[in-house]
């Protein structure tokens, strides 16, 4: 059930921008016996608020998988009203969080949520990047947790070419896992290859929202093409099919990093929450 945001309802919602390496998570979930990151979260608040059945039904703007990095997250909870007064007299901020956190996990704010914010469904896009080494950049050991090795030059034209195929509102099946109750049609904004100065290669890639692996197959899928295995025919049709088989792989998570997450302005939360919530269908896609 979606409480309400803020001093209502006999719940408070607070809103929660954070950070963290994501290479000794198991992901961002709450699982039995793994290291996740709303696992640590959870730990911290329960120290603070008490015990809670439904880890203060926290919810996340981009659910990451496991070893996958976030530069910036946005989470939120729901602390019981009764529960408010075990904060103390002291103010509860990132400061005095971080001091119970791991060090691979960071919170930068710590606020009372506006009114009708959800930090899923009042989110515009995500953006994401995706970190790749190849033989024109000097190998550095620095890089080895966040980014992907590959042993090969790689054509940044062909894989922009291949890329740009895939630009628009569009059925994802074939570059995700299906989830049931959901919707594999996302609307990809943005799908760019860059060399850096230093031979460094960044995929840039902004959405509404993306499907589970949804940013690493379509990584692979373009790499898939620049070494031959697809053609960017190949590629198209494979959308469209909604069917992938063993065409491409999903590329290791490590290179991933969810970069940003945008927001409407406050007045607006509410309203855009209910719009996410609206499921997309075929129908949708303008052929």
């Amino acid at each position: 059930m979606n409480k309400p945001a803020g001093d209502t309802g006999g719940f408070v919602r607070f809103r929660v921008d954070l950070a963290y390496d994501g290479t000794d998570f198991a992901g961002w979930a709450k699982q039995p016996k793994l290291r996740t990151v709303e696992g640590e979260l959870v730990k911290v608040f329960e120290k603070i608020f008490g015990k809670s059945k439904t880890g203060f039904d926290m919810r996340v703007a981009g659910r990451t998988d496991a070893g996958v990095h976030a530069r910036v997250q946005v989470c939120h909870l729901d602390v019981p009203q009764d529960r408010i007064k075990r904060i103390g007299r002291d103010h509860l901020g990132a400061k005095r969080l971080n001091t119970l956190l791991p060090e691979d996990l960071i919170i930068h704010d710590f606020q009372v949520a506006d009114p009708g914010f959800d930090a899923r469904f009042s989110a515009l896009g995500r953006h994401y990047k995706y970190t790749i080494t190849d033989t024109e950049f000097f190998k550095d050991p620095t890089l080895t947790r966040y980014a992907l090795l590959y042993k090969r030059k790689l054509d940044v034209e062909l894989l922009n070419q291949a890329a740009q195929t895939l630009v628009g509102l569009k059925d994802f099946a074939a570059f995700c896992k299906p989830r049931a109750g959901s919707t594999t049609i996302r609307n990809l904004r943005q799908f760019e290859v860059a060399r850096k100065a230093n031979g460094l290669i960044e995929v840039q890639l902004h959405a509404d929202a993306f499907c589970h692996n949804m940013v690493r197959s379509l990584v692979g899928s373009i790499l898939a093409v620049a070494d031959g295995r697809l053609s960017i025919e190949e590629l198209i049709e494979v959308q469209k099919s909604g069917k992938r088989g063993n065409k491409f792989k999903v590329v290791d998570s490590r290179g991933l990093t969810l970069e940003a997450i945008d927001y409407p302005d406050s007045a607006k939360y509410a309203e855009q929450a209910e719009l996410s919530r609206k499921m997309r269908n075929i129908d949708d896609i303008s052929v």
